[in-house]
């Protein structure tokens, strides 16, 4: 699971404090310990450090306080609009929201206002800020739904001859206006490795589903879909080989144990929304990952923080509280 990366909070200045001065407590095991990357350690520590005299010698030592008081004049001479800049605590909120916890500029600004926060900026607005560099330590690098799309191609497209497809699925599934449809794909790992994600994420709920497979095989799908299959009314997937063995796919003891059906050839958008579930797990587990060293309780906290949550298309309830009331 990455390490966090963002600022300080008050309290957590003060653990460091101990951790450094009290126990000489080595910057790997501080780190840890608090959840941060190695080099937020050593920045904060940077920050805050003075040298203290003891028997007449000059020691280095940190202060929380001193970092703190830091932070905050970097934070008040940033240059930040009157608006975001003269409500500290609002500010710290959003940059949390964004780094901590990954939500995008929009997901953080719906939080905020669940959370009672009377002043407020619009997306757009908020978008402009980190654009051009208002925040103390967001950046458009942190903004991983903003990336320009790939424009579509022009190739034609064909559907499966022989398998159903996308044009056939039933209309609740096409109108998501009940749950049980899914869309289904894998998510690869480092080249040469094996083990995979099947990934599976519910068209109304829009809930998401991980599980770990030790290969890209047909059966390694079949076995995985057994698991929740009575949850499942229909699939919808792409023609990747591990997905058309379709007669033993659907198979069940007392006939099809549910339906699939097939996106057009060069078409990965007929099943965007797990297209884009998938860029969601790629925040956590970047190309060039080796999932046979991942552990297995890291893809569960990747898969409850997305069904955690809360979308825009949702009116910012969460996958989990759709479901729920569903």
């Amino acid at each position: 699971m990455a390490k966090k990366q963002h600022y300080m909070t008050w309290e957590e200045r003060q653990k460091l404090e101990a951790y450094w001065n009290d126990v000489k407590m080595p910057v790997a095991k501080i780190a840890e310990i608090m959840g941060f990357c190695r080099q937020t350690i050593y920045n904060e520590i940077k920050l805050g450090t003075y040298m203290h005299t003891v028997d007449y010698k000059d020691v280095p030592r940190y202060s929380a306080e001193k970092a703190q008081q830091l932070h905050e004049t970097a934070w008040t001479s940033k240059g930040r609009p009157e608006k975001i800049g003269s409500h500290k605590e609002y500010a710290d909120f959003l940059e949390g929201k964004i780094l901590r916890d990954k939500f995008s500029p929009a997901a953080a600004l719906a939080e905020a206002r669940k959370q009672g926060f009377k002043v407020s900026v619009c997306v757009t607005t908020l978008y402009s800020y980190i654009h051009s560099g208002l925040f103390l330590h967001v950046s458009d690098a942190d903004l991983w739904e903003g990336g320009k799309r790939k424009k579509q191609g022009h190739r034609q497209r064909i559907a499966h001859p022989k398998l159903p497809s996308i044009t056939e699925r039933p209309a609740a599934a096409e109108a998501r206006t009940e749950p049980g449809h899914w869309e289904m794909d894998l998510v690869v790992g480092k080249a040469g490795t094996k083990p995979v994600l099947l990934t599976l994420t519910e068209r109304m709920t829009r809930e998401e589903i991980i599980i770990w497979l030790p290969n890209k095989t047909a059966e390694g799908v079949r076995k995985a879909l057994k698991k929740v299959e009575g949850r499942i009314k229909t699939i919808t997937t792409d023609n990747g080989s591990e997905f058309l063995e379709y007669e033993e796919l659907v198979k069940g003891k007392n006939g099809k144990r549910f339906e699939v059906f097939y996106c057009h050839s060069y078409a990965s958008w007929e099943k965007g929304t797990n297209e884009n579930h998938n860029r969601m797990i790629r925040r956590f587990f970047p190309k060039g990952t080796d999932f046979g060293k991942v552990k297995r309780r890291d893809i569960k906290r990747v898969q409850d923080w997305m069904n955690n949550y809360p979308r825009k298309i949702l009116g910012w309830k969460t996958p989990l509280e759709v479901a729920m009331a569903g």
